[in-house]
């Protein structure tokens, strides 16, 4: 079974060289450390990489790393390489930099929102309160209130008297 699976994958890449090893010209071979993580449809992800660590450091790494962890150790190497070619002196510490800065400004712009609703709601808080307030003491000066006897416990029938008690004192 292991030599079917050698086989299928040997006949994967006899037909198309990986990326490292068409940039390298040399033949893929089945047990080629690149060609698992540079597909022959990304020569510029392994030309990148080359450039910035050269193949041989980058074949030491991949065979020191556990095969669990290559896949992931080739994405950082890319991103790594493509940072460096876009930013030669800070490379991916540059656009790590500027985010932080980001965050950092859009965190102080979120406390400062934060700030100006919890004004607002306090203030409408209040100014909600004190028209209330204002409210209940218009509607007792004009009579409106419980001690009118009036329209928070029963139903006016239009003739001047409250029927039909719904609640309070009786």
């Amino acid at each position: 079974m292991a030599s079917a699976a050698a086989a299928s994958s040997s006949s994967a890449y006899s037909n198309s060289p990986c990326a490292a090893c068409k940039f390298l010209r040399r033949k893929c071979l089945p047990d080629c450390i690149f060609a698992p993580y540079f597909p022959p449809e990304e020569p510029q992800k392994f030309a990148n990489v080359h450039k910035i660590f050269g193949a041989s450091n980058v074949s030491k790494l991949l065979n020191e790393v556990l095969p669990h962890q290559r896949e992931d150790a080739v994405n950082s190497l890319a991103y790594e390489a493509e940072a460096r070619l876009k930013d030669p002196v800070y490379g991916c510490v540059g656009a790590i930099s500027v985010l932080q800065r980001q965050v950092i400004r859009l965190q102080k712009e979120l406390d400062a929102t934060n700030a100006h609703l919890i004004r607002f709601a306090y203030t409408t808080s209040n100014n909600n309160h004190n028209n209330s307030n204002s409210s209940t003491d218009d509607s007792m000066m004009n009579g409106g209130g419980y001690s009118s006897g009036g329209g928070y416990y029963g139903n006016y029938n239009g003739g001047g008297n409250y029927s039909s008690w719904s609640g309070g004192m009786n």
